[in-house]
């Protein structure tokens, strides 16, 4: 069996990406459709959007905050988008912050 990947972000670390994964899902699933995240749970989200490898096309004009809603292009899973501040909106996925990075 491999040894464990562990995931740090500037908030926590994970002993196993599995971990990560699920602490993520869990609060992904904690808000409803349309549910605008806590600011205690964005800081933990906006150090995981620093691992996204298109972090500066997603943050675009800036984060306003993050909401909890459906993406029409994944069908219609849910997922977290951050509303920027210019009022555009665009989904991302923890699931690809999570991937295994080159740095990792």
């Amino acid at each position: 069996m491999g040894k464990a990947r562990q995931i740090k972000i500037e908030t926590r670390h994970f002993e196993k990406a599995g971990d990560a994964t699920a602490f993520f899902s869990a609060m992904l699933h904690r808000y409803g459709l349309g549910d605008r995240v806590s600011d205690v749970d964005a800081i933990d989200i906006h150090a995981l959007l620093k691992r996204h490898d298109e972090i500066e096309e997603k943050v675009g004009s800036g984060i306003a905050n993050f909401t909890v809603d459906s993406a029409p292009d994944w069908g219609n899973q849910r997922c977290f988008w951050i509303v920027r501040t210019d009022g555009s909106r665009v989904d991302f996925s923890y699931q690809h912050c999570l991937e295994k990075k080159p740095c990792d």
